[in-house]
């Protein structure tokens, strides 16, 4: 595999490509990130993107993950020293999962988001960025909640990230989408080069095979789950045997596969007795999900196998948060 697919592998989006191919000409050195508010355990959403992360640095990029403080204050997530204590551990957890040690940088964004410069930049974004255009790039609000002017600034701060973390390249799932057309936008009126993207996809429910699986909302998987909670919520998913379900639904058994497990496993191993036709072995994606297609592959061997998978990457984090906690 080149770098330039490395870089891309199951990435739902590239903006643009040419300047991702141009990066991909020679990624030594370059440098990538991805934001994350601490918000305790990582869970599976946290974890596609720190798969990409990996790949990223397969490809010989320099990782940088922020460790996003002070957007976890305005989103009023508790104080600054509880916030800190959280970000600890998903630090911990990340490192624990699979990203290089020596090679990811964490960021605190209290480290440069309170400097006088950048507060001076960020009210400039401020004067310069309408009230309908910040809006649009706000995650979306929990069922109930009003909208502060936090939640307006949020964005506006992620764009400046981008520039003072001296990117070549950001990275988020498909929801940060309107964040990073913002940055290309706004990030250029303050003379700030823009930069490219790449946006992971969004995993649907586990159990409805709908919308957008969720911590908040619904089932996920997180390095609190034991073995046991991943092979309930595994074997209580949403799979039918097609890849295309019927409507607005997907298959997330397969998508787990697809995005979690065979980026980080050379191959995939189903184990099943002789008188159901014996262990079947996958090196690639797309021969498992046309198998599961074709009936060859049950969707309770599937799920077993995927189960099983989960578990062993999930299980140097669950190891972690129990040091961390005892």
């Amino acid at each position: 595999m080149d770098a330039y697919e490395l870089i891309t592998r199951n990435a739902d989006e590239v903006v643009t490509d040419e300047e991702v191919r141009e990066l991909a000409e020679d990624p030594a050195g370059k440098r990538v990130y991805v934001g994350y508010e601490p918000s305790g355990v990582l869970h599976l959403g946290h974890l596609l993107t720190a798969n990409k992360l990996i790949d990223l640095q397969n490809a010989g990029m320099e990782v940088v993950v922020l460790l996003a403080d002070v957007h976890a204050y305005l989103n009023g997530k508790g104080s600054f020293e509880e916030i800190r204590e959280t970000a600890e551990q998903m630090q911990a957890q990340f490192t624990a999962y699979g990203l290089e040690e020596e090679n990811t940088e964490f960021v605190y964004g209290s480290e440069f988001q309170l400097d006088e410069e950048y507060t001076l930049d960020l009210h400039e974004l401020e004067l310069s960025t309408t009230m309908n255009r910040a809006q649009r790039a706000m995650a979306e609000l929990q069922s109930g909640e009003t909208a502060k002017v936090s939640h307006l600034v949020y964005p506006l701060m992620q764009a400046l990230d981008i520039e003072y973390l001296d990117l070549d390249l950001a990275v988020g799932g498909l929801d940060q989408r309107k964040v990073h057309m913002l940055a290309r936008e706004e990030l250029p009126e303050l003379e700030y080069e823009a930069r490219p993207c790449l946006h992971t996809p969004i995993v649907a429910d586990l159990t409805s095979g709908e919308g957008k699986m969720s911590s908040s909302e619904g089932v996920t998987i997180s390095m609190e789950d034991s073995t046991e909670d991943i092979e309930e919520k595994v074997n209580s998913a949403f799979c039918p045997p097609t890849r295309d379900p019927e409507g607005d639904l997907e298959n997330p058994v397969l998508e787990l596969f697809e995005y979690h497990v065979f980026p980080r496993f050379d191959e995939v191993i189903v184990e099943r007795p002789e008188k159901y036709g014996g262990d079947l072995t996958y090196e690639e994606y797309e021969t498992l999900a046309a198998d599961l297609e074709s009936g060859e592959l049950h969707p309770a061997d599937a799920k077993g196998t995927l189960a099983s998978y989960l578990d062993e990457l999930i299980a140097p984090g669950r190891e972690k948060l129990r040091e961390l906690r005892s």
